[in-house]
C-alpha cells in the first residue's frame, strides 16, 4: 500500500524522498515533519555534522490547502554542508574502512574510488526516512496509535525501567541527552560516551521501540512476506549499523520451556474481553498483531568510522595500512531512536492501510471503528463438526 524511495548523497546538494500511498485528507504541515527531523539531530555522542545541519523539509508535491491529496508526497531536505564540497576537488578515497560499505560497494558496483559507496551508504540518508516516518506517525495518530522509543543499553551499561509505563518511558527519554528513561543509567551512559570520545573510539547499544493502541488483525500468516514481525524486522534491520532485532522477549523466551514463554488468554467476564497478563510475544502472534503493545528491540553496533585508525588495505597503493577518518558520530544510539520509530511507523501505517483500504481519511475512520476486537461478541463460534475436505 505504501511505497518509499529516498535519493541523495551525504554531501550532495540535497536529500529527497517520494512517499506514495498516503490517503487524501490528512492535515499536513512542514512543522509536523520538522519536529521529527530535529529529534534525529539530538543526542549526546553526535559528531560535528549535526552542528552544521539544521534540517527542515520542503514539501514539493502531494499537499494542497494543507491536506494530502492522495498523490505521491515529494519531500526535500537541503544539505548545508554541501557548500564546502561543491566545485572543489575531492581527495581520493581508496582505503576501505572495516564494517562500512566501502569495500563491498566497490566490489558490487566496480567503483574506481570508494566515495560513491560511502556517500550513499551514510546514515545521512535516514533524514528522509525520518521525514517520511513523521507523516506515517501522524497518520497513525489519527487512529490513536502511538509510537515511541528509548535507549535500553549503551555499551555494557544496562537501564532498569522498573514499573515505568511506556508513556512514562517515552516522556523521560525525550528529557535525556542519551534518550534513556532511567536517569541513573543515563548518567553512566553519558560518562561512558564521554570516555569513548576521549579514547577516540565508538560505542553501540540497544534500543526499544514500542507501538501502543495497535488494533488486532494487522499482518497475516498466509504468506511469509506478509507476516507483521517479518516486515518490522526488515524495516528495522535496514537502518545503518543495526545488526540484530528482537520482537518481545524473543531471546529470553528461547531459554524457557513453552509453558513459561507464552501469554495466557484470560477472560474479563464484566466486559467479555480477552486479555493477556503478560506480553512476552511483543504484541504479535502468528504474524498478526494481537492488540498488545508491539515491542521491538534493536542491537546497534559501534559505528564503523573511528578516530583511532584500524587496519585496512589501500586499494590504490596495494599496501596494508591505517584507515582514514571521515567525520562521524561517536555513539549514534540516542539519535537512532527517531529513525527506528520512523521505520516502525512506516510498516504499521502500511499494514493499517492494507487492513482498512480506502483512498481518504474520511473512508478509513468509519472502517477502523468496525474492526473486530478481542472480545467474545466479535468472535462467534459455530461449535459444530465441519467436513473441511471432501473426497
Amino acid at each position: 500500500m505504501l511505497r518509499l524511495l529516498t535519493a541523495g548523497e551525504s554531501h550532495g546538494p540535497s536529500l529527497t524522498a517520494i512517499l506514495d500511498g498516503i490517503p487524501a485528507g490528512l492535515p499536513l504541515a512542514p512543522e509536523i515533519i520538522n519536529q521529527e527531523l530535529a529529534r534525529r539531530q539530538q543526542g549526546y555522542g553526535a559528531g560535528g555534522r549535526m552542528k552544521i545541519e539544521r534540517d527542515t523539509v520542503r514539501i514539493l508535491g502531494g499537499v494542497m490547502g494543507g491536506e494530502t491529496t492522495g498523490a505521491p508526497l515529494a519531500l526535500l531536505v537541503e544539505n548545508a554542508d554541501h557548500i564546502k564540497w561543491k566545485g572543489k576537488p575531492i581527495a581520493p578515497f581508496t582505503a576501505p574502512r572495516p564494517g562500512h560499505a566501502d569495500l563491498t560497494g566497490a566490489i558490487k558496483y566496480a567503483y574506481r574510488d570508494l566515495r560513491p559507496a560511502l556517500e550513499r551508504a551514510s546514515a545521512r540518508e535516514t533524514t528522509m526516512r525520518v521525514a517520511a516516518g513523521a507523516i506515517c506517525k501522524h497518520l497513525l495518530a489519527q487512529f490513536g496509535i502511538v509510537i515511541g522509543g528509548y535507549v535500553c543499553a549503551i555499551g555494557e551499561i544496562q537501564a532498569d525501567f522498573g514499573a515505568m509505563s511506556y508513556p512514562e518511558r517515552f516522556q523521560a527519554a525525550e528529557a535525556s541527552e542519551v534518550r534513556c528513561p532511567d536517569s541513573g543509567a543515563a548518567d553512566r551512559m553519558r560518562a561512558r560516551i564521554e570516555a569513548i570520545i576521549h579514547g577516540k573510539d565508538t560505542l553501540g547499544g540497544v534500543l526499544e521501540i514500542v507501538a501502543l493502541n495497535v488494533p488486532p488483525g494487522l499482518g497475516s500468516y498466509a504468506q511469509w512476506d506478509r507476516r507483521l514481525e517479518a516486515r518490522l524486522a526488515q524495516a528495522v534491520m535496514s537502518v545503518q549499523a543495526i545488526k540484530g532485532v528482537e520482537i518481545g522477549d524473543a531471546f529470553e523466551n528461547a531459554r524457557l520451556p513453552g509453558t513459561q514463554a507464552h501469554d495466557a488468554i484470560c477472560l474479563t467476564p464484566e466486559t467479555s474481553h480477552l486479555t493477556r497478563p503478560t506480553n512476552r510475544a511483543g504484541g504479535i502472534e502468528g504474524g498478526i498483531s494481537n492488540g498488545q503493545p508491539i515491542v521491538i528491540r534493536a542491537a546497534m553496533k559501534p559505528i564503523a568510522t573511528t578516530l583511532t585508525p584500524q587496519t585496512t588495505v589501500d586499494l590504490a597503493t596495494r599496501q596494508q595500512g591505517p584507515t582514514r577518518y571521515e567525520r562521524s558520530d561517536f555513539c549514534p544510539v540516542p539519535r537512532a531512536v527517531p529513525i527506528l520509530e520512523a521505520m516502525v511507523a512506516f510498516v504499521l501505517a502500511d499494514a493499517l492501510l492494507e487492513k482498512l483500504g480506502g483512498d481518504s481519511l474520511a473512508e478509513m475512520k468509519p472502517r477502523f471503528e468496525t474492526l473486530r476486537r478481542a472480545c467474545l461478541e466479535d468472535l462467534p463460534m459455530e461449535n459444530r463438526e465441519h467436513l473441511w475436505w471432501e473426497g
